[in-house]
């Protein structure tokens, strides 16, 4: 009987404090990389997405997954699939995170996804996360650096969740059967605009941060600028669509089920990374 868990993407912001968390309660870890560099307390193992061949080594040995695809992918069940395959002819069991909303429409790629592990016959637990906050120490750091978030968001509200919550929820998925079969919506405690997030990065950091919103055009434009593919500036510009509609401001109480604590406030995080985001 195996008793490993190999995480997928383990160097990324949700792999990191997740692979932590794991060793934290006494599991053996296989931290899942391109380069294949092992983790303080984990084993190292190379893993490609866009290469099936890797995908033997990673899986050797494990009863266990999480799977999860890295920002900068447009082609998500193209690269998916075949992982979700590996996964059940082993049958390791599956936490995977997918998508805020993904369940509303059967045809867009991160619900088949969701689908074919759902027949897949190997046991599994969906995880879908709304907004990181995160996002604004990463993708949205530059701006703030300068006192700017510029975003085609409008007024839209988003319940932005902590990835320690994520990593904590898929934690708690992976270290017990209780939650098996089941999907769940991660969220923060509550929904706020970018420019009341505005208002809370700026406490944080001592120094103001102003929200304006763009359009999609001007928004693709700047990602591309700063090197985004024209793919992934449109697929992101995309999705800030469901946050403009208030798709993204539902609030959840299953960051509580899954691991028996209230999700961190936008404010924690921004107090939290205040360094991070100067």
């Amino acid at each position: 009987m195996f008793h490993k868990i190999l995480v997928l993407g383990a160097t990324g912001n949700v792999g990191q404090p997740l692979v932590q968390a794991l060793l934290s309660k006494g599991e053996q870890v296989k931290a899942a990389s391109r380069t294949g560099k092992p983790i303080a307390g984990a084993e190292g193992v190379i893993f490609d997405y866009a290469r099936p061949d890797t995908f033997s080594a990673a899986f050797e040995g494990v009863d266990r997954a999480y799977v999860m695809l890295p920002t900068g992918y447009v082609n998500q069940k193209e690269l998916l699939l075949p992982v979700i395959q590996a996964a059940a002819q082993r049958h390791v069991k599956v936490v995977f995170q997918s998508a805020f909303g993904a369940e509303v429409d059967d045809s867009t790629p991160y619900r088949q996804v969701e689908i074919a592990l759902q027949n897949s016959g190997t046991p599994y637990v969906i995880l879908r996360p709304n907004w990181f906050s995160d996002n604004f120490h990463t993708f949205w750091r530059a701006g703030i650096k300068h006192g700017q978030i510029t975003l085609p968001a409008a007024d839209g509200k988003s319940s932005f969740i902590d990835v320690r919550d994520i990593a904590d929820c898929a934690a708690a998925a992976l270290t017990t059967e209780r939650f098996d079969g089941e999907a769940f919506n991660l969220t923060g405690p509550e929904a706020i605009s970018y420019g009341q997030a505005a208002q809370l990065l700026s406490e944080a950091i001592d120094k103001p941060v102003v929200y304006t919103p763009i359009d999609d055009k001007a928004f693709i434009g700047m990602l591309i600028s700063s090197g985004v593919s024209n793919d992934y500036a449109r697929f992101m510009a995309a999705i800030f669509y469901t946050v403009r509609e208030g798709w993204a401001e539902a609030v959840t109480d299953h960051v509580q089920i899954l691991t028996g604590k209230a999700p961190r406030s936008l404010g924690t995080y921004a107090r939290d990374h205040s360094h991070a985001l100067c």
